[in-house]
């Protein structure tokens, strides 16, 4: 069998779809010595993403979200004979020779329009074509999967869930490393943890609400730490952060490194997670599996990933976040319960299992 994956965007960006992409890639190349794999990369991307006999690299001249891509990539295609292409990134080309098989992560662009810039409008407003002219179709979770079926009008048998996983060296370190964190960050005190990128849909302030209550009601010796890049619509957030007088006590980190983003997990008393909507939400197992507690909104994926391993709010609700961040805090009892339970809820998850789901997948529909 031949397959090609589509990873191109691995060039652009190094979370979210990306990084689906690379841990996929990784892990079926750990499995599979026999079929012939077809990794599309970036011509800009000179990286040999996998190093195993049957992976083979081509580098493609068109790139990742092009105004043009839909019939650049058709051409470039041609030349290739595939069996089935993956595309990670939703958005197959619509004019190809092989069957098609596309993974959507999740429809937060349709639950949110309001949210897009002009250029991922057009890009995302391809989806209706994109699960029409498609093979197969693979969610990342049970909710991702109602979405595409109650907004999209896609057959359910169209749909298999294939869940993501944390990265295997995402674990609980022997000593808290909370000297690399002052050195790094200059972290003195305690700590809430938020992972993720700074948008609207996380829903940071409500977060940053219920935070302020955490510091006059309940527990002022502690700060609120947020990993992760700006987005979009970012000036609310950080005006929210002056109005509410939290400056000093919000720490805004960027980007951080998997090295630094262990580091933080392994430290941090909780991660909150409040988002109005998750496609899967991958922090909460990553922090999990550090032996870090987390609190996640009862809503979209977020309940389908903790299980009863983390607490679940209301998102709209900054009283009932509120109490929740003061619980973990405060009951030592609750958090070692916290974190048994997570340490095993991530055991369910792994990249091996999902690039076996997914290599039967390619089989099933090569085959059809």
């Amino acid at each position: 069998m031949q397959v090609g994956i589509d990873a191109r965007l691995a060039y652009y960006h190094q979370a979210g779809t990306a990084r689906y992409c690379l841990q996929l890639l990784h892990a079926l190349s750990r499995i599979d010595d026999e079929d012939q794999f077809v990794v599309f990369q970036s011509r800009r991307d000179q990286r040999e993403l996998v190093t195993r006999p049957n992976f083979h690299i081509r580098h493609m001249w068109t790139p990742s979200h092009h105004r043009l891509e839909q019939y650049l990539l058709s051409l470039e295609l041609r030349f290739t004979p595939l069996d089935v292409l993956h595309s990670p990134d939703f958005i197959p080309p619509f004019r190809r020779h092989c069957r098609s098989i596309i993974t959507i992560h999740d429809l937060a662009f349709l639950l949110y329009p309001q949210f897009l810039t002009k250029s991922s409008a057009r890009y995302y407003g391809q989806i209706d074509q994109a699960v029409r002219r498609t093979d197969h179709i693979i969610a990342v979770s049970e909710s991702t999967r109602r979405d595409i079926v109650r907004l999209l009008g896609v057959p359910e048998q169209m749909i298999s869930v294939v869940y993501e996983a944390p990265r295997r060296h995402f674990q609980r370190l022997p000593e808290a490393p909370r000297p690399q964190l002052q050195k790094r960050f200059g972290l003195e005190r305690d700590y809430v943890l938020f992972v993720g990128t700074i948008e609207p849909r996380k829903n940071i302030p409500t977060l940053l609400s219920a935070f302020q209550q955490v510091l006059d009601h309940y527990h002022p010796e502690v700060d609120l730490v947020l990993a992760g890049a700006p987005g979009w619509l970012t000036d609310e957030v950080y005006g929210l952060v002056n109005r509410l007088g939290l400056t000093g006590r919000v720490h805004f980190l960027g980007r951080v490194s998997d090295d630094e983003l262990i580091w933080l997990y392994n430290s941090a008393q909780v991660l909150v997670l409040p988002s109005f909507y998750e496609g899967f939400g991958l922090p909460p197992l990553e922090a999990m599996a550090c032996g870090c507690p987390v609190i996640v909104s009862n809503v979209s994926s977020l309940p389908e990933v903790v299980g009863d391993a983390g607490l679940l709010v209301d998102p709209l609700d900054a009283d009932e976040l509120t109490v929740a961040i003061w619980r973990v805090l405060s009951d030592s009892t609750l958090r070692q319960e916290l974190v048994a339970k997570g340490l095993k809820r991530v055991t369910c998850f792994s990249w091996q299992r999902a690039a076996r789901e997914t290599l039967e997948l390619y089989r099933r529909v090569a085959g059809s």
